[in-house]
This record gives structure tokens, sequence and C-alpha cells, in this order.
């Protein structure tokens, strides 16, 4: 099971609203950023053990992000997100080195954990 998650977005409601699910959902959210430069210095301090990550970011993109965290030196799973639900999205996360996409309005926990835990 995954212990603990950054959340990175750039809508501060949206970083609030994700934390709140995912530690509702049992996990532990270490930590919130808003940029890809803040998401991987945090994610260099706190080591989480997943990052779930908007796509559209103000200074890059979650691809970008996704790509970056998975090259760290400890293993980290990625799942990125994003209010479009383009069907490119999905294969786009998982070339970044993702565990996969899910569209915001598609959130679960089902769906998260499956991402977020390899099920």
């Amino acid at each position: 099971m995954v212990r603990s998650v950054l959340v990175v977005d750039d809508d501060q409601s949206f970083r609030e609203l994700a934390a709140r699910l995912l530690t509702a959902w049992g996990h532990d959210v270490v930590g919130e950023a808003g940029t890809v430069a803040d998401a991987l210095t945090k994610a260099a301090e706190l080591h989480p053990d997943a990052v779930v990550a908007d796509i559209t970011l103000p200074d890059g993109d979650g691809y970008q992000l996704a790509e970056h965290l998975v090259a760290l030196r400890w293993p980290i799973r990625v799942v990125l997100i994003s209010a479009n639900a383009d069907p490119g999205m999905g294969p786009a996360a998982q070339r970044a080195g993702a565990q996969g996409f899910l569209a915001k309005n598609e959130l679960s926990e089902i769906a998260l954990r499956q991402l977020l835990e390899g099920r």
C-alpha cells in the first residue's frame, strides 16, 4: 500500500480536496505543490511513495514532472490527472513513466487505488 503521497496541482482548492480525499482513503498526504519546480523540491525533501499530479502546471506539465520523478533514486508511483478527459492522455502518461491517468471528474478511490498500488 502507498503510505505517503504528494499532491501537485496549481489550483489550491483542488489540492486541498484531493488531500482530504486521499487522507480519508487511508493515505498519508505529506505535502502539496503548485508547480513542477516546487513538486521536484518537495519530492526530494519528503521522499513520497507516490505523487498525484495535474497535467497542466504553470511552469511545465505533468508529463515532464513524471519523467523527472520516476528518474529519482527511489521507487515512486506517479498518477497524472486533468480536468480534460482527452483519450490520448492515458497513453501519454504511461509513456512519461506514470502509472496512468485519471480525469478529475472520474477520480474515485477504487480507480486511484488501482493506479497508486498497482492492483
